[in-house]
């Protein structure tokens, strides 16, 4: 058999998918704890226990790839010169290499921003400020404040090439690594060779700080962080290969545990007739994480950001009854829903965290006034014409109306200046294989794709409870 074992080494388990290369099937998967901070083979090993106690016998696999958010995924801190412009392209380009931003500074960092950077002791710090030939004096004076810090870990500097001599020998004693400007000329971005960088450092150094290399004798490589993973197998199913059509444009959204993870495939350029694009572009291949929209860890916050009366009206349940099951959800972030008041409650937290993490992932349109007349701006990327959305993650997956909870993505006629997707096909990743292809995808982008477009279920029957709220 021509088989190939994904692994993704996560936060608290280890999974496992093994898939037959030859006939495009998921052979069984397997998981066990992610054991980083012991031993990660042990957690390892187990995963590897329980897929054999599913399948059988293991088979000899061509491939063993590894994607990884264990030990609290790749923390990034990013420094730029202004907020809205290379503080901003650089904290895109850390998201897109599937870091976890812990925070972003703009401007001269101050004794204060010092402080906040080694207390978060990040994992990588992204260094970006000025376009090519334009201001010096901000970043040079940021790197010297992080040379003569005690901050250990490998600094990327993405910012002003002509200042990248200067900035360097600021930065002594640091790792350094030298890539191109996030934002080479005003609002023109360049966060591909950043994205690149970040990546190989994770592999070169954080690989090994994290200790997963212990597990080198098990698989080939751990190729990049998960979510960049996430975010290559979108893509190939966005794009397709040279031999297969994908699926066009995209939108996946995964409400997890702590976080609300969106992806989007798409230029996002103007579908209104007239309307003239705002503010920093938008890459192609676009990752954004609301770390307050967590189904576990930040329910309170969801009920909080939707209004507790629209999810009394979802759930079914009463306001008082809300209060008290999300505390409890506060005191035991690892239960999963037993009874039929928390099954309903979570698939309204699940519709609620879908709905705002989509709008804020999603551009918006505006009238502005011109001494020429009305003029329609668009801020952000246009989604409203993505052909597909995709669900992944254990809130829709194992939800048993998983069409409820991705209809919170699409457009709402009550808020027409968002751009969210109008008449897409609703589609879920049952098996998560999302991150398996964007791993196999690296060796085998033909088996990745024809693997991904056969288990990707269409949920193409309107559920009855979307009839009876929407009907």
């Amino acid at each position: 058999m021509n088989a190939a074992l994904l692994i993704d080494f996560g936060s608290t388990y280890t999974k496992l998918r093994a898939v037959d290369l030859d006939r495009r099937e998921v052979l069984g998967s397997g998981q066990g704890p992610s054991t980083v901070a012991t031993d990660i083979t042990v957690g390892m090993r187990a995963a590897l226990l329980d897929l054999e106690r599913r399948i059988g016998t293991l088979p000899r696999f061509k491939y063993r790839l590894a994607s990884s958010s264990a030990a609290g995924g790749l923390r990034m801190v990013t420094v730029g010169l202004v907020r809205e412009l290379t503080a901003e392209a650089a904290r895109r380009a850390a998201l897109g290499a599937g870091a976890r931003v812990v925070a972003t500074f703009a401007y001269r960092l101050t004794a204060g921003d010092m402080a906040r950077i080694q207390e978060l002791a990040p994992d990588i710090l992204l260094l970006a400020g000025g376009t090519d030939g334009g201001n010096n004096e901000v970043i040079v004076h940021n790197a010297g404040l992080l040379g003569a810090s005690t901050v250990v870990c490998p600094v990327i500097y993405a910012g002003n090439r002509s200042a990248a001599d200067e900035a360097c020998s600021q930065l002594r004693g640091k790792t350094v690594i030298v890539t191109e400007n996030v934002m080479p000329e005003f609002n023109v971005l360049g966060i591909e060779p950043a994205r690149a960088a970040i990546r190989k450092v994770f592999i070169d150094r954080i690989v090994h700080a994290k200790g997963m290399d212990r597990a080198q004798a098990d698989l080939d490589a751990v190729l990049m962080p998960t979510p960049a993973a996430v975010l290559e197998g979108a893509r190939l199913l966005a794009d397709g290969t040279a031999g297969h059509a994908g699926l066009g444009p995209l939108l996946v959204v995964d409400p997890g545990g702590a976080t609300t993870d969106v992806h989007s495939i798409a230029t996002g350029e103007p579908a209104t007739p007239g309307a003239i694009p705002q503010g920093l572009p938008e890459p192609r291949e676009k990752r954004t994480v609301e770390g307050d929209l967590g189904m576990r860890h930040n329910a309170a916050a969801i009920v909080e950001a939707a209004g507790i009366d629209a999810i009394a009206r979802d759930s079914g349940l009463a306001p008082e009854r809300i209060v008290s099951l999300v505390a409890g959800m506060a005191r035991e972030v690892g239960k999963l829903p037993e009874t039929p008041e928390e099954t309903a409650l979570d698939r309204a937290l699940a519709r609620a965290a879908v709905a705002l993490a989509v709008k804020r992932h999603c551009g918006t349109v505006s009238t502005v006034y011109t001494p020429t007349g009305p003029v329609v701006a668009q801020h952000g990327k246009d989604l409203t014409a993505v052909a597909a959305v995709i669900g992944t993650g254990g809130a829709v997956v194992a939800s048993p109306d998983p069409r409820a909870i991705l209809a919170g993505a699409l457009a709402d006629a009550a808020d027409p200046a968002s751009l969210r997707p109008r008449h897409p096909r609703l589609l879920l990743d049952r098996h998560y294989l999302l991150y398996a292809c964007g791993l196999l995808g690296a060796v085998d982008a033909q088996a990745a794709l024809e693997l991904a477009l056969k288990h990707i279920e269409p949920l193409d029957q309107e559920s009855p409870h979307e009839r009876a709220r929407y009907g």
